[in-house]
């Protein structure tokens, strides 16, 4: 039983899947860096970044190898020291081949001007406009799971106003502890983290959800937060998918974000504690992001972890840390088992949206026999958006995009409760995938040049 009371959560659909937090206890460890890495220059929502460095041209950690490819773009920079040794395409989570820059390692030297102690630095010396800069040239994107550089969320249009700032420590997707991990380990930095991005905001007031089912988080940041003037750490009810951003903004603010809106247009900025932790790193001291923390879990894994990993080392190279890949795998998941991706191969590299690494037995990967639709209405009682799954799937079925578009199925948040409480396992979150790629690639062919 939680002992907090009244606590707040969304309040349309949702579902309560089990935790099996494996690894919460695990502290972070960091992961060996291999010889070879392989470091894609497409880890963010946007453009791919351009290569900048030639083949045996010698790197340092933390220097810029490929730069920012537009406004919506990130810079990519060396997760680790040594030769380049190829330009070329490698297969990455996607199962696709895209451009990436392979170092053979030497070493791990460190750019000059970067700050490696464990020292807090809490005063904040920059201003607004030098803040964003500074993150947009260090590579900060999303770490919760959307990749979006932050320097784009940090700079609202023109009219639009954040009035208050929110922290997902939410971290409801099964398995994951990467998250609660960082809060417990390295809370005094994500609060300082928060402060800068609420800074560069101009917001006063900041909302840092998390989960009751992470007690240990909520009591060690509260007591943390009491110096830190404008953050207040919220308990939440354990509800999926309240780590989604219209979820985790109703359930904290109570404003709803309109069908087809943003955040900002009900006065809302969100970011992941881990996005702050890299926040507070590059401001405070001068490192760019090249590693993040990544959960390492399944029933069956033999030692489940929580590795903090260079970009560019293979999946590969984490199962081996965390006991070696069971013999029984039927599925390996890149992110949570409700929102992660399948891999083709566990040799592809770790990136900036690697959370978590799943493992699944061939008999929880088998999926039940497809029945017919009985009209129970589960998916449309659990969608957190109050949208009808099982006429989205009938309409994808039969290719009738146009009225899939008016059913609003460009507002799913894809979180599979429809799918995960279908009692006829009717493939309802696949369907809903491909209208929407779909329709979105029709909209883009629509669009002006």
């Amino acid at each position: 039983m939680s002992v907090y009371k009244n606590l707040k959560t969304f309040p349309v659909g949702g579902i309560h899947p089990e935790d099996h937090k494996l690894s919460a206890a695990k502290a972070i460890e960091f992961l060996k860096i291999p010889d070879i890495i392989s470091i894609p220059v497409s880890q963010h929502l946007g453009a791919p970044a351009k290569p900048i460095v030639q083949i045996n041209d010698r790197v340092k950690v933390g220097q810029v190898i490929a730069e920012s490819g537009g406004y919506v773009s990130t810079n990519i920079h060396a997760s680790a020291s040594g030769i380049v040794s190829k330009i070329d395409n490698v297969m990455d989570a996607s199962g696709y081949k895209r451009l990436a820059i392979t170092i053979k390692v030497e070493g791990d030297d460190w750019f000059e001007g970067i700050e490696l102690s464990p020292d807090i630095k809490k005063e904040i010396i920059l201003s607004k406009e030098e803040i964003i800069a500074k993150l947009q040239k260090d590579g900060i994107v999303g770490l919760g799971g959307a990749t979006f550089p932050i320097h784009v969320k940090l700079t609202p249009p023109k009219g639009k106003i954040a009035d208050i700032l929110l922290i997902n420590g939410v971290e409801c997707e099964p398995f994951l502890t990467s998250d609660h991990r960082l809060m417990i380990e390295k809370g005094e930095e994500i609060l300082i983290g928060t402060q800068i991005i609420m800074q560069a905001l101009g917001v006063s007031e900041s909302l840092v959800g998390i989960e009751s089912n992470k007690p240990d988080a909520i009591e060690h940041l509260s007591k943390l937060a009491k110096n830190y003037n404008g953050i207040c750490i919220v308990p939440l009810k354990v509800q999926y998918p309240q780590g989604a951003e219209k979820q985790l903004i109703e359930a904290l603010t109570s404003r709803q974000v309109p069908i087809g809106g943003l955040p900002i247009d009900v006065g809302v900025v969100v970011q992941n504690v881990g996005t702050a932790f890299a926040v507070y790193e590059s401001i405070q001291k001068n490192k760019p992001l090249v590693e993040r923390v990544v959960t390492v879990t399944g029933k069956n894994v033999q030692n489940p972890s929580n590795f903090l990993v260079r970009f560019g080392v293979p999946i590969s190279n984490l199962i081996e840390a965390a006991g070696g890949l069971p013999n029984e795998t039927g599925k390996i998941i890149s992110g949570g088992p409700m929102m992660g991706k399948a891999l083709n191969t566990p040799d592809v590299p770790v990136t900036k949206g690697t959370s978590g690494i799943l493992l699944i037995s061939e008999a929880e990967s088998k999926r039940g026999e497809v029945l017919n639709c009985i009209r129970c209405a589960k998916c449309v009682g659990h969608c957190p958006l109050g949208l009808e799954p099982y006429l989205l799937m009938s309409l994808v079925e039969k290719g009738f995009y146009d009225q899939a578009q008016q059913e609003q199925i460009l507002n799913c948040c894809e979180c599979g409760s429809c799918a995960f409480t279908c009692p006829a396992d009717r493939p309802l979150l696949d369907y809903i995938r491909l209208g929407k790629s779909i329709i979105n690639q029709r909209l883009r062919e629509k669009s002006p040049k």
